[in-house]
């Protein structure tokens, strides 16, 4: 009879994580492209780079990517990986916010919310990405 410990969180394999962290992406990236064509809608202006596919799929992969890295890190070195998570995710989300508040003149109010709710919908997707094939427990 063998003796495994609950308390060490399960491994998946590089390939099973990359393949969760691409579906991440790709989920984040379409949520974006909703979010970016429904503030065109509303009036953001039509040249506002930040919601250009370019811009929004470029930087939802280096968020996405980041966030595996730092959440691969923390699972393996924190003793309580789950609380550290709860309030660690929310405060990397909120201060990712301060560089879209500085692009009211250029974007508008339908712009910058629109990039606000792009940074909850990407992190939502992530987060639920990483519990998948990273679990913290």
């Amino acid at each position: 009879m063998s003796v495994t410990s609950e308390a060490v969180a399960a491994r998946r394999g590089p390939l099973v994580v990359a393949g969760g962290v691409l579906a991440a992406i790709v989920v984040g990236s379409l949520a974006d492209a909703v979010l970016a064509l429904l503030a065109l809608a509303v009036g953001a202006p039509d040249d506002f780079q930040p919601l250009m596919p370019g811009s929004y799929i470029f930087l939802t992969t280096v968020g996405v990517v980041a966030g595996a890295i730092g959440w691969a890190i923390i699972r393996k070195v924190s003793k309580d990986p789950e609380a550290l998570m709860r309030w660690l995710v929310p405060t990397v989300v909120v201060v990712s916010f301060v560089p879209d508040f500085l692009l009211f003149g250029e974007g508008g109010v339908a712009g910058v919310v629109a990039l606000l709710l792009m940074h909850v919908a990407v992190a939502v997707v992530a987060v639920f990405a990483y519990r998948k094939v990273m679990p913290l427990s």
